[in-house]
């Protein structure tokens, strides 16, 4: 007996689109000089200004010296924004600004932008159709008629706007912005590309790791490392200093001297593929010697501060600052100030003053004391520092000077934490 099998109908990824509606906005000044001339030309007549293009539509300003509207007896102007070109259902925003000519800044501005439009945008659907813009907000409630001649035709008082700063010299200066609004489709969405992930650095670092092109090589304590010259000096300046300008510029093999090979291994790792063996610093970090300058991060941070590659120290900066301790700071300070890591330096100044008498009794400040005088003074100054912001604070218990004068029982002071 033959069995059929339902099959699931094959699915398609879903697809998706977008549709973009936005304004493409254009300005114009309108300059209306000799305004007091213009007077008296009659109700209803204008001076036009020229066209301007915004949004592929042209446009013209209107401005009526007696008024539009026969039955206010020429007491306002009127200013009417009117599309130029031939169009058909052009929607668009509108801006008016009257420029207060004082320098005061204080324009008469009217604009459609800022502001929620119960029915949208305004709708132009013939050439000469006109909006008219005013500088006083509609009342509660009006709405605009079904022809372009909506709204009010009472642009300014007349007799007001004469003795106003809008003019000036008899001239008037009108700007209008128009926004067209159009709509897109963002195809941008409809279909999409990945892209991978860089892989120079991988590129590069197979270069390291099968010596193809190798034009040096450096015996660091009789083993010896293949590497290429332009891509040293491209990393680092020392590198540059002794393999294209200096001594060694002919040199086919390079002594490196006072550098164990695991570092100097490390130190090319990271040249060639910026990045370090994360588990190597943690295993470096937490191993069981006493002295921190044991630590392969350490001894990194002595390379990097030797061959000016500064991103290597800030890294190796970085894991130093995580395991700083009453313990460890004198010697990590130590470090931090032979190789010229200043932003570890300032963490540890501030932790060895905050938790002052206990770093006293450690060892590593015995060391401090005896190979690096110029550290006390700088860490007394950060204990002073720190001391006066106690003061500031309006609470002084636990002042770091307190602490200078410890008598020697550290079971009862407590160290303030690493936050």
């Amino acid at each position: 007996m033959a069995e059929t099998l339902a099959r699931t109908p094959n699915q398609t990824s879903p697809t998706r689109s977008r549709s973009v509606t936005e304004t493409v906005n254009g300005s114009h000044r309108f300059v209306i000089q000799g305004y007091s001339l213009a007077k008296g030309m009659g109700v209803g007549k204008h001076i036009a200004s020229e066209e301007f293009t915004v949004g592929g539509y042209k446009w013209a300003i209107y401005f009526y010296p007696d008024g539009k509207n026969p039955e206010d007896n020429s007491t306002y102007v009127s200013v009417f924004i009117a599309l130029a070109s031939e169009g058909t259902d052009v929607r668009a925003l509108f801006e008016l600004t009257l420029m207060d000519q004082s320098g005061k800044g204080k324009h008469k501005v009217h604009s459609h932008f800022d502001r929620s439009l119960e029915s949208g945008p305004y709708t132009l659907k013939y050439r000469g159709s006109m909006c008219l813009v005013t500088l006083v907000a509609l009342p509660r409630g009006f709405r605009l008629g079904a022809n372009w001649f909506r709204g009010y035709k009472r642009f300014f008082r007349r007799a007001m706007l004469e003795t106003s700063d809008f003019l000036r010299d008899d001239c008037l200066k009108i700007n209008c912005t128009v926004g067209v609004v159009v709509s897109a489709t963002d195809c941008s969405m409809l279909h999409s590309i990945q892209v991978p992930e860089s892989d120079i650095g991988s590129d590069i670092g197979m270069l390291l790791e099968n010596m193809e092109g190798s034009d040096i090589i450096f015996n660091v304590s009789g083993e010896k490392f293949h590497a290429h010259k332009l891509v040293l000096s491209a990393r680092s300046p020392k590198f540059r200093s002794e393999l294209l300008e200096g001594v060694d510029i002919e040199a086919e093999e390079v002594m490196v001297p006072d550098m164990e090979p695991k570092v100097f291994k490390a130190l090319l790792h990271f040249i060639y593929l910026d990045t370090l063996a994360e588990d190597e610093l943690i295993a470096s970090s937490s191993c069981s010697t006493h002295l921190v300058a044991d630590t392969l991060t350490a001894k990194l941070l002595a390379a990097a501060d030797r061959y000016d590659l500064e991103r290597l120290k800030r890294i190796c900066e970085s894991h130093l600052c995580k395991d700083i301790s009453v313990d460890s700071v004198a010697q990590v300070l130590s470090l931090a100030d032979c190789y010229h890591a200043a932003e570890l330096k300032d963490v540890c100044l501030k932790f060895a003053a905050e938790n002052l008498a206990a770093v006293m009794r450690s060892d590593g400040f015995e060391y401090l004391k005896e190979n690096c005088p110029s550290i006390q003074s700088e860490l007394l100054k950060t204990v002073a520092g720190c001391d006066e912001d106690c003061s500031n604070g309006g609470v002084k218990s636990g002042s770091v000077w307190a602490q200078l004068s410890d008598g020697g029982d550290n079971s009862s002071r407590r160290v303030r934490q690493r936050t």
